[in-house]
């Protein structure tokens, strides 16, 4: 019994005084910067990140930094970047990264950029497709107002059709009429109510917000006053 009280002492002993030096060590090394417990030698992040590969957020920040860089390039690079924005963007499934690559895209004057903002109108995610009219809003031209036409003609989702709208009317092409008018004739009130915005945005007139107006305008420009001479009367009278 003594003899294995005495070797339990000596035992733990000899563990105390280990502990007691590795911590001494501890202690001293953890003084300098450039070292780590062996745990701790790559980070969280790193972890994560090697075992399901980057975040959202790090997709979108990877992309962003490259486009700054290739931005002032010479073309070749800017059209190999872009091309590699495609496949990203096939690939992507989170709609807020794709939203931030189709924004990017708008940006750089390749083939594959306005490829990326022709798909983006037929994405699944209405939020991205809503973001694709913004971009051709921006881009403005024929081609913008065909596209933003057809989305407004042949989504299924309301809100994308409203954006639709409202990006022709940004557009200021006097060619977005036709369909401005026609959005009049829509069932739904909100559209309607966009399209005489739109309208106003387009024109430069201002006949108020009654859609028979409009309507009847559309049909015949000169069935109504200049705008600055309808202004003046009501003024008077």
């Amino acid at each position: 019994m003594c003899i294995k009280k005495i070797f339990y002492e000596i035992h733990s002993g000899f563990s105390r005084a280990v502990l007691s030096v590795f911590f001494v060590l501890v202690a001293g090394c953890a003084q300098s910067t450039s070292w780590k417990m062996p745990w701790e030698s790559v980070s969280q992040s790193d972890r994560l990140k090697e075992k399901y590969g980057l975040t959202a957020d790090q997709r979108i920040e990877k992309v962003q930094l490259l486009a700054s860089k290739v931005r002032r390039a010479e073309i070749s690079e800017q059209e190999s970047f872009t091309e590699t924005l495609v496949q990203s963007m096939l690939a992507e499934h989170d709609p807020r990264v794709r939203i931030r690559i189709l924004g990017i895209a708008s940006t750089f004057e390749t083939p594959a950029a306005f490829s990326i903002c022709r798909g983006a109108l037929e994405d699944p995610d209405s939020k991205v497709r809503m973001a694709a009219c913004d971009a051709w809003g921006k881009r403005g031209g024929t081609e913008a107002v065909e596209l933003l036409s057809h989305r407004y003609q042949t989504d299924s989702d309301i809100d994308v059709r409203l954006r639709a709208v409202r990006m022709l009317g940004d557009s200021k092409a006097e060619s977005a009429i036709p369909v401005l008018a026609k959005a009049l004739e829509d069932p739904d009130p909100a559209v309607q109510y966009r399209a005489v915005t739109s309208l106003k945005n387009v024109s430069g007139r201002d006949l108020g917000n009654d859609v028979n107006r409009w309507r009847n305008w559309a049909a015949d420009p000169s069935s109504e006053p200049d705008w600055s001479m309808a202004e003046t009367l009501r003024k008077v009278f």
